[in-house]
């Protein structure tokens, strides 16, 4: 198939998305609070965006995925900019209802839940011979909680290997169980994902085919 060709084939919807995607991505890499705590704070979504574009020839995500990816994303290049600790709409929020923290980190761990789920559950009813029932919901969930627990490991190596230099990063905010409230936001949102976009991740499907 020719280069021509293969763009024809490419759906506005997608075009719409990615160009969404990247002009966030321009906005929020323009005079971050810290440069260092962006890079960190991005890379997941820059790294997810490349996988989608080279994978998206030989297979493509159901629109629903797409547009979950894409708030994803925007949750995260907008905690990138700003830092999780300090995005100004949570800060406004914590001190108008008189809030302990800036919560925004517990909406970040909450998708890193409820979006990975509807990924991982497309992908295990597409590419192997699960299908639906319990444990394909059980093994999402686990799924989820793997990439939760392997992101922690990741931030734990930084502020290992860098020191006060990923405070930003880490946002815990002074809370000495923050590590573990962000594995249940995480466990919190797969299963509501999985509760609220089952039957419309399915109709999703169908139209894919």
């Amino acid at each position: 198939m020719s280069l021509i060709q293969r763009l024809k084939t490419i759906e506005p919807l997608h075009v719409g998305l990615l160009l969404i995607s990247l002009s966030a991505l321009i906005w929020s890499a323009i005079n971050p609070k810290d440069l260092f705590t962006w890079f960190l704070e991005v890379a997941p979504a820059i790294i997810g965006l490349a996988v989608i574009v080279i994978i998206y020839p030989r297979f493509r995500l159901t629109n629903l995925v797409y547009v979950l990816i894409l708030l994803h994303s925007l949750i995260l290049v907008i905690g990138g900019h700003y830092t999780y600790a300090e995005m100004p709409l949570f800060n406004w929020l914590r001190d108008h209802f008189h809030l302990a923290r800036n919560y925004y980190d517990r909406l970040g761990h909450l998708a890193q839940g409820f979006v990975p789920a509807i990924i991982s559950r497309e992908i295990l009813l597409r590419k192997s011979p699960i299908r639906r029932g319990k444990l394909l919901s059980f093994l999402v969930v686990c799924i989820c909680l793997a990439i939760s627990a392997s992101y922690e490991l990741i931030e734990w190596g930084v502020a290992e290997a860098t020191g006060s230099a990923a405070d930003a990063f880490l946002g815990t905010q002074g809370d000495v169980w923050d590590t573990q409230w962000d594995m249940f936001f995480a466990l919190c949102g797969s299963v509501f994902s999985l509760v609220t976009l089952r039957k419309f991740h399915d109709i999703s499907l169908e139209k894919r085919k």
